[in-house]
C-alpha cells in the first residue's frame, strides 16, 4: 500500500521514475504519496489545511498554543527541536515561541516544503532553522548529538499514512536513532464519525481532488506522460475494518497512458483506481500502545475534544 513521504528512498528524478514504474505495474496500481509534495503539491496541501472541513491543522495548533509551555517544561531547556515533515512551519513556530532561543532543524524530502517552513519559522520566531532535504531517518542521522535537550516532532497526523505494521517499524527506527532521554512528540488524528472524515478528504471546493490529481500532472511534467486529468476522478472512502481513509484516482474510461521516459504504456479499465494515500485514524489508547511498543515511554497526552486530535509526548 502507499507509504509515508519519509519512506521514499531519494528525491532524484530516477527515484521518482522508478516509483512510478513499480507502482503503476502492480495489480492494484498505486503511487507513493511522498511524491505529492512538489512545489504545486505543497501549495495545494497548504490550502487544504485552511479548509473548514479539514480540522487537523487547527486542532493541533490549538493544542500546541494551549500546552506548548507544558511540553517545553516537560522536555527541559535549552531545547533542540527536529521536525520530521514540517509542513508550512506554523505548528513548530507555535511551539518554538514557548522556548528560550531553541535550535531548530527541519527534515523533508520536499525542497519546496523546507523553504516554506523555514521562511515561516524565521519570520514568526526570528530563528533560522537548519534544513535537511532527504528522508527522516537520514536527517536524524545527519544531526549529531547536541548538549541541548532534543525533541523530535512528528506532527500533522503523518503517522496515519503508515499501516500499523509500517508505523511500528518506522517508530522503532526513530527510537533507534535517538539517545536515551530524547523526547518525541507525536500528533495524530483520532477516529470520529464517518461523515466528518469523508468531508475532510473530499471537500466541496475540490482542493483535495486537485492535490490528488497533481501527482498525475507531475508525471506528465517530469516523465513526459500523457495523463488526461479530466479522465480521472478523485475518490475518498472510509475503510472501517482498517480504520483508514483511502484516497484513489479513478479512471473514468478504458484508456492507455504513455510514459515515454519509462518506455511504458499503462492500460486502465473503466473504474480502475490508482491508490495514492491512506490516512489511518486511531483511538488514543491504541496510539499510545503503538508508540510504547516501539520502545518509547509515555509522558503526557493532550486531546482536543471538539475535533478529536491527540498530542502525545514520549521519551526514548
Amino acid at each position: 500500500m502507499p507509504t509515508l513521504p519519509s519512506a521514499a528512498p531519494a528525491t532524484s528524478e530516477a527515484a521518482f521514475a522508478e516509483a512510478v514504474r513499480s507502482g503503476l505495474t502492480l495489480p492494484q496500481k498505486q503511487l507513493d504519496p511522498a511524491f505529492f509534495y512538489d512545489a504545486l503539491g505543497s501549495a495545494l496541501f497548504d490550502a487544504i489545511t485552511r479548509l473548514p472541513e479539514y480540522t487537523i491543522t487547527r486542532a493541533e495548533l490549538a493544542l500546541l498554543e494551549a500546552h506548548g509551555g507544558e511540553i517545553v517544561a516537560t522536555v527541559g531547556e535549552p531545547l533542540e527541536m527536529i521536525e520530521l515533515g514540517p509542513g508550512n512551519g506554523e505548528k513548530l513556530s507555535a511551539l518554538a515561541r514557548q522556548a528560550v532561543s531553541p535550535k531548530v532543524h527541519l527534515i523533508d524530502i520536499s525542497a519546496a516544503a523546507l523553504e516554506t517552513a523555514g521562511a515561516e519559522i524565521e519570520r514568526s520566531c526570528g530563528i533560522r532553522p537548519s534544513l535537511f532535504e532527504g528522508s527522516f531517518l537520514e536527517g536524524l542521522a545527519a544531526f549529531g548529538p547536541d548538549a541541548r535537550q532534543r525533541l523530535v516532532l512528528f506532527l500533522g497526523s503523518n503517522i496515519g499514512n503508515f499501516s500499523s505494521a509500517q508505523a511500528g517499524a518506522f517508530l522503532r527506527e526513530v527510537h533507534a536513532a535517538l539517545e536515551p532521554g530524547n523526547a518525541f512528540l507525536l500528533g495524530a488524528d483520532l477516529v470520529k464519525p464517518e461523515p466528518a472524515l469523508l468531508a475532510a478528504y473530499d471537500d466541496p471546493l475540490g482542493v483535495t481532488a486537485a492535490f490528488n490529481k497533481n501527482i498525475l500532472a507531475r508525471i506528465n511534467r517530469q516523465l513526459g506522460a500523457n495523463f488526461d486529468l479530466f479522465a480521472f476522478d478523485h475518490r475518498a472512502l472510509w475503510n472501517a475494518p482498517a480504520s483508514r481513509i483511502e484516497m484513489h484516482l479513478v479512471s473514468l474510461v478504458a484508456q492507455t497512458v504513455s510514459i515515454p521516459s519509462l518506455e511504458r504504456e499503462i492500460a486502465f479499465a473503466a473504474g480502475e483506481t490508482i491508490w495514492t494515500e491512506s490516512c489511518h485514524k486511531y483511538t488514543a489508547s491504541a496510539l499510545r500502545d503503538l508508540v510504547e511498543g516501539a520502545g518509547f515511554t509515555h509522558r503526557r497526552t493532550w486531546i482536543e475534544d471538539e475535533r478529536q486530535f491527540a498530542e502525545m509526548l514520549f521519551t526514548a
